[in-house]
């Protein structure tokens, strides 16, 4: 049998009064007369208790008990009368077996009209309470649809009680709401009382469960969220979220699409990022705007952003037909953004990224296309040099000829002492950035934007993780100890943007990554949050470290060091100069062991440029 919650004994009080209540009137009614004698036995205590104790033991495990009665919903109405029927049929089966003799039989008519006056005051109890206390004026007095436990009650809180109000096609009651704030409690937004604070969620779910737990605090922290799932998994409830601060920024609220499963990206992702949004449209909003790699993981998400900052035209450069197809037709039919341009283009091509830039004059440039997966790049580390270094070559001497005001390079913590190819062609990228930036007559402002990994790119972890648990397994792991820093992609997009008009040519700006995170409890919190145990439900195997992976990236190399900026998330790093001439020469050398296709001179051109203690600018070449 369900225990009652001791918020609820006075619930089981007040239902004891009214079976009490019924018992009595049933005879009354029955017996318009006066009772007859025969039957003043069935109007004894014991019998009063007996009936009263059965009764509420069914009502109890029914589970009437579980919910307030002020958020009453049909399904509530439902579960009273089936348990009001079975009370009535088991208390009168234990009366006749308490007394089983003749004549001890109370008469079929107070039976049926017992039944009939418990039904009405045990329902008739909740819809009143429901009606005095939570809904006045709102017309209905039954909840619909599943009951909602709100996780915030701020802004977005409100908007999510008004929409399941208006919209009962959502299926949603808002049943109360919880917040880290102890001053809230008791207030009430839209008629919905605050009940405590998520510390204490924990203990409002066992005695108030409800169908779902929604969270709705776009800008918290992703901790919060965990604390939140954590108390809902141990409790068996379901719960979902908004979406962040970031997916919300472009328009109203519609919770029928936006409302979805917590995923790993919600419980890793940090405070929301604080933008400055007036220095960010002054160089954006009008502005035709040039994205390489418009459809991968970054790039689309440049696009989306750059969009709803008021963009006058963005031209999207990708090389691959289905993700540039992919990524304008999301900007105009779901984001009503028509101002595209889509090149399916290749940023090696010098022609055709000149032509690109004499039909569009773009004044700023968002460089994110690059080969960005280890193994593979290990394995070609031609068309990794191609790709990367000499199309960004190709793309900062374009963009400085046709006069762009900034440039910004997509950069990643792996250019930081470099042990794979990857790596190393990311480095020399940023050197290619801050050259391009100390020549003379540049009107352009080159910048580099260096972070980790990012939650669900094309390629990462969490969409392999995702796979391999929908199959049941196993997760695999590299190593136990490998760890990386992470960002959520709308988080380091919102930073690059915030970057881009940032600082002087030639800085290197990298984002405030937060704490690493292990993958092997990356693999656990994602196995938790799929309704599984890792190692019960879904194996963890570790399968070695792959070729050219580190156990832990850095984000500073050894000569430099973190300068704080105007922004809290964003520092930059200062070290030693590039020097241009002798990158020039070094660029030319590789470029052409790239054309004679020796593979193994590139691989190793590229291990001594990375260390060359020649690439350093003296003062001199650096004024």
């Amino acid at each position: 049998m369900r225990l009652v919650s001791r918020h609820r004994i006075w619930q089981v009080v007040a239902d004891a009064g009214l079976v009490a209540l019924a018992w009595y009137l049933a005879f009354q009614v029955r017996f318009d007369q006066g009772v007859p004698p025969r039957y003043d036995e069935f109007l004894e205590l014991d019998v009063f208790a007996v009936v009263v104790g059965v009764m509420v033991a069914v009502f109890i495990a029914f589970g009437l008990y579980e919910h307030w009665w002020r958020y009453v919903s049909i399904r509530d109405m439902w579960r009273a009368i089936l348990a009001v029927t079975v009370a009535s049929v088991v208390a009168v089966v234990v009366l006749y077996l308490w007394r089983p003799v003749d004549g001890w039989r109370a008469p079929r008519g107070v039976i049926a009209i017992d039944w009939l006056f418990v039904l009405a005051l045990v329902t008739g109890a909740r819809l009143l309470a429901r009606t005095l206390i939570e809904r006045p004026g709102r017309g209905s007095l039954v909840a619909r649809g599943k009951e909602a436990l709100i996780v915030g009650a701020g802004d977005a809180g409100q908007l999510v009680i008004r929409e399941m109000q208006k919209s009962p096609r959502l299926g949603y009651t808002p049943i109360g709401l919880v917040d880290d704030d102890p001053r809230k409690k008791n207030m009430r937004l839209h008629g919905i009382r605050v009940l405590g604070t998520t510390d204490g969620l924990p203990g409002l779910l066992g005695s108030n469960r409800p169908d779902e737990v929604i969270i709705a605090i776009p800008s918290g922290a992703g901790e919060v969220r965990q604390k939140v799932v954590n108390a809902c998994r141990d409790a068996g409830v379901p719960v979902k979220t908004l979406p962040g601060v970031h997916e919300l920024i472009t328009g109203d609220l519609n919770l029928s699409r936006q409302l979805r499963e917590v995923q790993v990206e919600d419980v890793l992702g940090r405070e929301a990022v604080e933008l400055d949004v007036p220095s960010i449209a002054s160089y954006i909003t009008g502005s035709t705007v040039l994205v390489t790699g418009a459809g991968g993981s970054i790039g689309s998400e440049l696009c989306r952003q750059v969009a709803a900052l008021g963009a006058g035209q963005i031209v999207l450069v990708d090389h691959s037909e289905n993700a540039l197809v992919d990524i304008e037709g999301e900007l105009q039919r779901e984001r009503s953004y028509t101002s595209t341009v889509p090149a399916l283009a290749d940023v090696k091509d010098p022609a055709k990224i000149r032509r690109l830039f004499e039909r569009h004059h773009p004044s700023v440039v968002f460089h994110a296309a690059a080969y960005k997966h280890v193994p593979l790049m290990e394995a070609n580390p031609l068309e990794s040099v191609r790709n990367n270094v000499l199309g960004t070559k190709v793309l900062a001497e374009v963009a400085a000829e046709h006069g762009a005001k900034r440039f910004v390079l997509v950069s990643t913590d792996k250019a930081v002492r470099p042990k794979n190819v990857l790596g190393q062609t990311k480095a020399i990228c940023e050197w290619i950035v801050e050259a391009a930036a100390a020549r003379d007559g540049n009107g352009t402002s080159f910048i580099s934007v260096r972070f980790g990994n990012v939650l669900g790119s094309s390629g990462s972890v969490i969409p392999l993780f995702r796979r391999q648990i929908a199959r049941g397994g196993p997760v695999t792991v590299t190593h136990p100890e490998m760890e990386r820093y992470f960002m959520t992609i709308p988080e380091a997009v919102q930073l690059i943007v915030q970057a881009g008009s940032m600082g002087e040519s030639g800085d290197v700006f990298v984002l405030d990554m937060g704490e690493p995170v292990k993958i092997v409890d990356l693999a656990h919190n994602m196995i938790r949050l799929s309704g599984k145990e890792p190692e019960r439900d879904i194996a963890v195997e570790f399968i070695g470290i792959r070729a050219g992976e580190k156990i832990r990236e850095d984000l500073w190399g050894e000569a430099e060091e973190s300068v704080t900026t105007s922004h809290p998330k964003i520092l930059r790093a200062a070290g030693p100069l590039v020097d241009p001439t002798w990158l020039d020469d070094e660029l030319a050398e590789l470029e052409r062991l790239v054309e004679a296709a020796d593979t193994v001179d590139v691989v190793a051109r590229l291990g001594e440029l990375v260390r060359s203690p020649h690439r350093v600018a003296t003062t001199a070449e650096t004024v």
